[in-house]
């Protein structure tokens, strides 16, 4: 991303960006390393500027069996490094599965498929 850019421009390039990284993120092609999904999704999460200044804090209980699993499964160490994965792969769902089933039958009978 250039200097010279349109903001239009960056936003485009952040988007193909996030696209890009998520998609191979469910396409499952990271899951055979979890830290590389991990580090996908944070990736995505910094270039749709998600990770911007760490100012609020939260809390709750949650059970310590779900956290050390949470943990082992993703290879993350700290809590608060834990929760901001998790809320980064919610943030950056794409619904795909509601979608694709909203979209069902909607292509039209005449397209040319080529085959």
């Amino acid at each position: 991303m250039g200097k010279h850019s349109s903001a239009e421009e960056r936003a485009a390039e952040k988007k193909a960006v996030l696209e890009k990284v998520v998609g191979k993120v469910k396409a499952g092609r990271f899951a055979a390393s979890s830290k590389a999904r991990v580090d996908a999704v944070m990736k995505a999460a910094e270039h749709s500027g998600l990770l911007g200044e760490k100012s609020k804090r939260i809390g709750g209980r949650i059970s310590p069996a779900l956290i050390e699993q949470a943990k082992r499964h993703t290879g993350i160490e700290t809590d608060t490094d834990l929760i901001e994965f998790a809320l980064a792969a919610v943030a950056l769902d794409d619904d795909f599965g509601s979608v694709f089933r909203k979209t069902r039958g909607t292509v039209d009978p005449d397209l040319k498929l080529g085959f």
